[in-house]
């Protein structure tokens, strides 16, 4: 068995002195994990660093086997998003997020997503604004997609501020009004039709309060676990890092 794909590095753990089984989300292959022999050598250590861009040629004599990796940079991240704080604990957020998905399935439009907000981490508050679509995303590929296409109760697809905790559909401006404070806000940069190019502070921080709420009834809670702590630290770092100054 072999195949060569495009792979973003998400972990790598120490095997035995000189290896290390590497955590890939690859385009076509999900996410993936395989033996690099010689990983932790000078050679191959900063290739291996967590947001890096691989081409990985991934070869076992079975399928089910663990398998061996070879691997080439493609795109050099690791040196940059160690440069800021918040790019570290993006990428580990989105990295214990994409350890949901089962393994060697594919999911495409995540693993792009992926790549395109890893771009992103030089402007903190659009990068943070992309790891909450990211989220958006991640729900729906899991099976627990937002229904964010039209209003709930009018069917109309204008004017939508709102999400239904309960059914987690969308519902316009005027219909929820009286009902606000049952209701999640909506920013309107979640859409699917939307353009995320300047989003507020505030929207952000409401995003990731309505994908948190998702995220913990629909995959955390019903396992009995907790939200992993690497989404919990980056969401409280861009809350801290953007706070707005208080008067004095």
């Amino acid at each position: 068995m072999q195949w060569t794909d495009e792979a973003i590095v998400i972990g790598t753990r120490r095997h035995g002195e000189t290896s290390l089984i590497a955590e890939l989300m690859t385009r076509s292959h999900g996410r993936h994990l395989g033996l690099v022999r010689g990983g932790r050598s000078r050679r191959l250590r900063p290739v291996l660093q967590p947001g890096n861009g691989i081409n990985a040629t991934w070869r076992a004599r079975l399928d089910e086997h663990l398998g061996t990796l070879s691997v080439e940079p493609m795109a050099d991240r690791a040196a940059r998003l160690m440069d800021s704080a918040g790019a570290v604990y993006g990428i580990q957020a989105m990295a214990a997020l994409v350890r949901l998905l089962p393994e060697r399935e594919a999911h495409p439009r995540l693993y792009e997503h992926l790549s395109v907000t890893l771009d992103a981490f030089e402007a903190p508050v659009l990068a943070a604004a992309l790891v909450a679509r990211f989220e958006v995303r991640l729900l729906e590929d899991l099976g627990f997609g937002l229904d964010l296409d039209s209003c709930a109760v009018t069917g109309s697809n204008d004017d939508l501020a709102y999400v239904s905790p309960k059914t987690g559909r969308a519902v316009t401006r005027s219909a929820g009004e009286p009902y606000q404070q049952r209701l999640l806000p909506l920013p309107a940069f979640l859409l699917d039709h939307a353009a995320v190019d300047d989003p507020s502070v505030s929207d952000v921080s409401a995003a990731f309060r309505l994908t948190g709420y998702f995220l913990a009834r629909h995959v955390f809670d019903p396992r009995g676990v907790e939200m992993p702590q690497a989404r919990t630290t980056f969401v409280s770092w861009f809350q801290r890092a953007h706070a707005e100054p208080t008067a004095a």
